[in-house]
């Protein structure tokens, strides 16, 4: 019986990752029969003992990387195959779908739910999944709007770098599966939480410029590795607006992260797959945005730059 034991959807822990967990944990107790789904969040520091994940227990994976023992799995994520032998276990089915041309993991999940379960999304949730393509595949309007937008989901997307504790992302979830992006966007905490992300993303439009290493090629290299240094995505280009390729180092709560991108307003040509390069070391993700975790800082900076000096050797030969 599908609602006999809990049921947990692992979402990547982002806002397109929360919103897919938001809507399949809704969809699974509407038309599944699944009484208990918990969601909870994931991310790559997870993904050391994959094999055993959830070892004995029923979970969904959504936004994030295939695993052979789940219930239900949807992603979009071109290197979600930890291994060729994970690869040849997949096989689309009524409980699995991936798709690597969806923008985000939202739409992919509302069209295999009306394909396979006569799902007849609401319009909040039809929103939901136009603002995932937004913010996950970086569709911003200008860099603008990017770094200062107001509307619901981006207040919501600002207020998760400031998340209070481990689990409120979780909580948020369980709420967008009963609500909309306003109501969501209207709660004290996350208002709370976005005038704190807002006085920061301010101070890391301010501190930003000292961290970048060199400019040359199309390319920026910054080191923004310290703990001091407010984090804004789209800083880059909101100071470089002229470039087309950033890669950076960052703090995260598990060590330091290596983060490659294209200019979403300034892109390549004739660009090469950022995810799949970022797979070679360890990391993954889409074919305009990647990263990986070495193991120290030192190993952080040092592939940054190598990573960095081989883009503007592939802008020089394009």
């Amino acid at each position: 019986m599908a609602g006999s034991e809990p049921l947990t959807i692992h979402y990547h822990r982002d806002f397109d990752g929360m919103v897919s967990g938001a809507i399949l944990s809704r969809v699974l107790r509407e038309l599944r029969g699944e009484e208990q789904v918990i969601c909870k969040s994931v991310n790559y520091d997870q993904r050391a003992n994959w094999a055993d994940f959830e070892l004995g227990k029923r979970f969904a994976v959504v936004d994030f990387h295939f695993h052979p023992r789940a219930k239900y799995w949807f992603d979009h994520h071109p290197t979600t195959f930890l291994s060729p032998e994970l690869r040849a276990a997949y096989e689309p089915s009524e409980r699995w779908s991936w798709d690597e041309d969806s923008p985000s993991c939202p739409p992919l999940i509302l069209r295999h739910a009306e394909q396979y379960w006569d799902y007849s999304p609401p319009e909040r949730f039809l929103e939901m999944a136009r603002w995932s393509d937004i913010v996950d595949a970086a569709r911003f309007e200008s860099v603008e709007q990017a770094v200062f937008g107001d509307a619901p989901a981006l207040r919501i997307m600002r207020s998760l770098t400031v998340a209070p504790h481990p689990d409120w992302l979780d909580e948020l979830a369980y709420d967008m599966a009963n609500s909309t992006l306003e109501d969501v966007a209207a709660r004290t905490d996350v208002e709370k939480a976005h005038q704190r992300a807002s006085r920061n993303r301010d101070k890391a439009l301010m501190q930003f410029p000292p961290t970048v290493e060199w400019k040359k090629g199309g390319v920026v290299y910054y080191d923004a590795s310290s703990t001091k240094i407010r984090r804004e995505r789209f800083a880059v280009f909101y100071h470089h607006p002229d470039v087309v390729y950033s890669v950076g180092v960052i703090p995260t709560r598990s060590g330091f992260h290596v983060t490659c991108g294209e200019n979403p307003w300034n892109p390549p040509e004739n660009g090469i797959h950022v995810g799949e390069l970022m797979e070679r070391h360890g990391g993954g993700g889409h074919r305009a945005v990647g990263g990986a975790n070495p193991p120290d800082l030192q190993a952080a900076r040092q592939l940054a730059a190598e990573v960095a000096e081989g883009l503007v050797e592939k802008m020089r030969t394009s």
